[in-house]
């Protein structure tokens, strides 16, 4: 078991701030916040208040003053809390950071960062890539799959998704072993740091900001930024194979009601508020369910816990069960193994000195400290594969240690009864060699696959998509009895088409009728892709039968022989043509507005 910590930053003023004649009420003393009610005189305050009120946290930031000593940065609160991350991710365990506090106080600073500071998302996937090439020599083999999602409204969307009427369908299901998840969440695979960063830039321009009192372009949606950690190695003729999920939440703040605010304003500050009382409720409601707990099995030991009657349950008459309201939220359903369950779990505080905003502060570090009592249960997420093959053999040492034991004795009736043991022995070893097999074929073969060809995978509703950043030719295969997608890079230079009896080796070999031994040539120059028909061969492009030199262009249908058909990609290509057709479409739309609008004043 693992209590979840909780780290509190305090932030700078700001300029509006200081104009407002506000002053700072936060103090941060090593570990310890202390909050000053500044309404309270020293000498003359209510007794039943307390002027100065402690909190005692994990961690305490003061981001206040560059030029302090005590200045926490973002590398400081990466190096205390990025890194614990990584370290229960190598370890297989599920990790989750989540920022908490008012709108304006630092959550997104802290959570993602600016350009030249960085924040725990960026560097958390920086730190995890950095890790994996510095373990790529052991033999261990990795794999990254990334999502982004935001909740808005209550309703989730896919940030790494195309903008569409759609895009806030996505729903919420739970599985009985895994937990909650998002169905029809697009997962995407990434082999570097620049991969990484490109989906966060992404996901980030599609997110939903808007104005507010306290910040310009302050977050009005939850976003959860997830990485599915994958590690696998083969030591001893034994597989092992473990999973990390890492979640890194980005809260929208609460703010109170502006009646100057639209409809639509109001009801998502409404959406908003609403979302975070309730992870409020499930904290509180996980901090008494830990503390009551706790409280029992102290009882149950000072009674000495040896007799019935002194169990934890008859000390209270009756167990006490205390609801979780998980589902009364988007957002507490799906951190639902964060809060509570299986995960390590950091919880960052982000305050506001000024005097303005006491009792939000106030309402923040009291939610933090019923956090900290908040108590899961991490477990290393294996493989099922990989646990049957280590209790198989598990149960084959035990047998060959009887079967010794038999040998030993050397009587009739035991050596008779070898021969079950040795059946059984003999079949657990089969079951170990064939799933030991399959998972070494399912690693090597498709890790060696995607390295070679540069190709990144991803999950996109119910299907897989295949990416790749080379220009390449997928297969159009007529044969209704093939079922597999064959796909052929175009390297830089000269790619070689024909047969296999070729007298020169051929980089893509085809069988099928009206096809040459050297049948074509397609070179690749700088990204400018051009088919060379060899003499005598039939090539034809888009219907178009040609002879000469061609250049290809993205979506082209090649067709070699009389039965060899392909289709043309070229990523960088499709890229150019997508933002000039959504270029277009704006063009388009805008000109539909302005007839609309001048026919309705004619």
């Amino acid at each position: 078991m693992a209590s979840v910590k909780v780290a509190a930053r305090v932030r700078p003023l700001f300029p509006r701030e200081i104009e407002q004649g506000a002053t700072y009420i936060v103090n941060v003393n090593e570990s310890t916040v202390a909050l000053t009610n500044h309404k309270l005189s020293e000498s003359d305050g209510d007794k039943n208040r307390e002027r100065t009120r402690y909190f005692v946290y994990d961690y305490a930031y003061w981001s206040v003053d560059r030029n302090s000593p005590g200045y926490a940065s973002q590398e400081l609160i990466f190096q205390d809390l990025g890194t614990e991350v990584l370290d229960a991710a190598f370890e297989g365990y599920n990790a989750c950071v989540f920022a908490y506090g008012q709108t304006g106080s630092g959550k997104s600073y802290t959570m993602m960062g600016k350009q030249m500071e960085l924040g725990l998302i960026p560097r958390i996937c920086e730190g995890l890539c950095s890790r994996v090439d510095d373990f790529l020599e052991e033999g261990i083999t990795y794999k990254i799959e990334v999502s982004y999602l935001e909740i808005y409204n209550e309703r989730v969307r896919d940030l790494l998704q195309a903008h569409n009427n759609q895009t806030y369908t996505l729903k919420v299901r739970e599985h009985p072993l895994e937990g909650p998840y998002v169905q029809d969440l697009s997962w995407h695979s990434v082999a570097d740091l620049a991969a990484v960063q490109m989906l966060i830039d992404k996901g980030n321009a599609n997110r939903t900001t808007a104005a507010t009192r306290m910040h310009e372009t302050s977050s009005r949606s939850h976003a959860i930024f997830t990485l599915n950690f994958t590690q696998a190695k083969l030591e001893d003729n034994l597989p092992s194979e473990i999973v990390s999920k890492i979640n890194l939440v980005d809260l929208a703040g609460c703010e109170k009601a502006d009646p100057n605010y639209s409809r639509g304003r109001l009801r998502e500050g409404a959406s908003i508020n609403k979302s975070l009382v309730t992870l409020g409720n499930v904290i509180s409601a996980l901090a008494e369910y830990s503390l009551s707990n706790s409280v029992s099995l102290e009882s149950f030991s000072s009674l000495g816990g040896s007799d019935e009657d002194s169990s934890p349950r008859s000390l209270s008459g009756r167990k006490k069960t205390t609801y979780i309201p998980y589902r009364n939220s988007v957002l507490t359903w799906l951190l639902k193994d964060s809060l509570g369950g299986n995960s390590k779990t950091i919880m960052v505080a982000t305050i506001s000195p000024s005097s303005h905003y006491y009792s939000e502060s106030l309402s923040t570090l009291r939610y933090a400290k019923r956090a900290k009592h908040i108590v899961n249960k991490p477990i290393v997420n294996e493989d099922s594969n990989v646990t049957l093959i280590r209790e198989l053999r598990a149960e084959i040492d035990k047998l060959k240690v009887m079967l010794e034991r038999a040998n030993m004795r050397g009587s009739q009736s035991s050596l008779a009864g070898d021969g079950s043991i040795f059946e059984m022995l003999h079949k657990n070893e089969e079951k170990v060699e064939l799933l030991t097999s399959a998972w070494v074929d399912k690693w090597t073969e498709a890790a060696a696959i995607m390295q070679e060809c540069n190709v990144g995978i991803r999950r996109s509703n119910v299907g897989v998509i295949v990416e790749s950043e080379l220009p390449h030719l997928i297969g159009m295969d007529d044969d209704l009895l093939s079922t597999g997608i064959i796909l052929y890079h175009l390297k830089e230079g000269e790619t070689r088409i024909g047969r296999e009896d070729a007298s020169k080796p051929q980089d893509i070999v085809l069988r099928g009728p009206a096809l040459e031994e050297e049948h074509c040539r397609i070179i690749n120059n700088g990204g400018l892709v051009t088919l060379y028909p060899c003499a005598n061969s039939m090539c034809a492009v888009n219907g178009n039968d040609v002879a000469s030199p061609t250049q290809l262009a993205q979506g082209a249908v090649i067709l070699l022989g009389k039965t060899n058909m392909f289709r043309f990609n070229h990523p960088a290509q499709a890229a150019k043509l997508r933002e000039r057709r959504n270029a277009g479409e704006i063009i388009r739309r805008s000109s539909v507005i302005s007839r609309l609008q001048s026919s309705l004043f004619t």
